[in-house]
């Protein structure tokens, strides 16, 4: 009878769903992982976290966790995986990305087969509400004295920090890499 009791107190009643729906995407390659989150938003998901990092059974995988509310809409949400061994590519992808209306997200360093080690950063855009123009900005340096100064002389010209990450990549070996945003003014047009 006890068993009996516990089992309705610990087990939600059949046919609820839980609050919180969690996905967990586990790959080598950036362009696979985007595919593969690509195709759960369409579902509904949402991206949660990231991590990179030697599994158990898949070796150096790059691990994403989505999730999905009881409200989740889908196909809201669509991403972009930015990709890179270089630091100066990277900057010229997440300025590409900010002019179409992606937002900073993520990031992770992740060993990519037959190029090495690369950051990855990921890049969301909202299908429903859009998104303010804003300009994202990054700065990698081996040095943390370095990043201290840069991070505030980015933060006197007003961006913020999105994002840290700590590192390889093949070109620039160890770095500390942070990603930074600031809100851009719409352009009101012709007077």
């Amino acid at each position: 009878m006890h068993a009996i009791l516990w089992t309705l107190l610990l087990y939600p009643l059949a046919g609820t769903a839980p609050a919180e729906d969690y996905l967990l995407l586990a790959t080598r390659r950036a362009s696979t992982m985007e595919a593969e989150m690509s195709e759960a938003a369409e579902a509904g998901y949402r991206f949660h976290s990231v991590m990179a990092g030697e599994t158990a059974f898949g070796g150096p995988e790059m691990v994403v966790i989505m999730s999905r509310g009881a409200d989740s809409v889908p196909g809201r949400f669509e991403y972009l995986l930015a990709a890179t061994s270089r630091t100066s590519t990277m900057q010229e992808e997440l300025e590409r990305a900010a002019r179409d209306g992606f937002r900073y997200r993520g990031q992770t360093f992740s060993l990519a087969p037959f190029r090495g080690p690369e950051v990855v950063t990921i890049l969301e855009r909202d299908r429903q509400e859009g998104s303010e123009p804003q300009e994202l900005l990054l700065l990698a340096t081996r040095r943390t004295s370095t990043m201290q100064r840069e991070l505030r002389e980015a933060a006197r010209d007003g961006f913020e920090l999105a994002g840290l990450a700590v590192g390889g990549t093949a070109f620039a070996g160890e770095e500390i890499l942070c990603i930074l945003y600031r809100p851009q003014p719409r352009n009101p047009g012709p007077p």
